[in-house]
């Protein structure tokens, strides 16, 4: 089964509340823009064209989120058959081999998702094929990008989004060009906020490894304690 392990302290505390918060928020609001919609499509042959739009965006804000959030719980999936036949010394050199290795995959994730995201905000990616050797000055801004439907909910947020990403200078002057839809800089920020948490979460688990409060990165025996869960279940009935 996952493990929780238990925050240290205030911040600790209130940071795992915030993480909860936001997982259940996002589940929240896509299954209430989801109940709505149904019923306004059946029930009046009405729809909030920009839901569906919303729903998939927020869908893979919560794949993203969860990602990180998994390897905070160790709710990750793996093989151990062949860890646990060693002995707990080459087992645990074994899973710090693992963590080395996912720390890396998520720091070429994190230049990944930020590489992507950069230009769709007026900034530069940076250069290099595996790792950072610099930044592409010369990259083309697609921070004029814009989602297909989703509105921008408040005047305020427009105005900014406009004079902070889609301003130019031409002529000695500063000229703003208006959003019609929200840009796509604001859903695909999450990329590189959850490639960041990822390369946190992946951290912290490797020194839990470390200090011996973890045995791996995964779950272990999800199976096994479902079967076992189960035969109780039924012995008791």
């Amino acid at each position: 089964m996952s493990q929780h392990y238990e925050a240290r302290g205030p911040v600790g505390a209130f940071v795992n509340g915030i993480e909860e918060t936001i997982i259940s928020a996002l589940l929240g609001v896509m299954t209430l823009l989801t109940f709505v919609n149904v019923v306004l499509r059946y029930g009046f042959n009405h729809s909030i064209i920009w839901s569906l739009e919303v729903v998939l965006t927020l869908f893979a804000w919560l794949v993203l989120f969860g990602i990180a959030y998994a390897f905070k719980v160790t709710a990750h999936l793996g093989v151990d058959a062949v860890t646990n036949l060693l002995s707990p010394g080459p087992r645990k050199a074994v899973a710090l081999i693992a963590g080395v290795l996912c720390i890396l995959y998520a720091l070429l994730f994190l230049k990944g998702a930020y590489d992507y995201w950069a230009p769709f905000a007026d900034m530069a990616p940076t250069s290099g094929r595996w790792f950072p050797t610099g930044f592409d000055s010369s990259a083309r801004s697609q921070s004029y990008f814009e989602t297909d439907q989703i509105p921008i909910p408040f005047e305020w947020f427009k105005a900014w989004l406009e004079t902070t990403f889609n301003s130019y200078e031409q002529g000695g002057q500063i000229l703003t060009d208006e959003y019609a839809k929200m840009p796509r800089l604001v859903p695909y920020t999450m990329l590189p906020v959850a490639a960041l948490l990822i390369l946190f979460r992946v951290v912290q688990a490797v020194w839990r490894i470390w200090t011996d409060r973890s045995p791996s990165l995964i779950v272990s025996h999800e199976a096994e304690d479902a079967v076992a869960e189960a035969a109780l279940l039924n012995r008791d009935n």
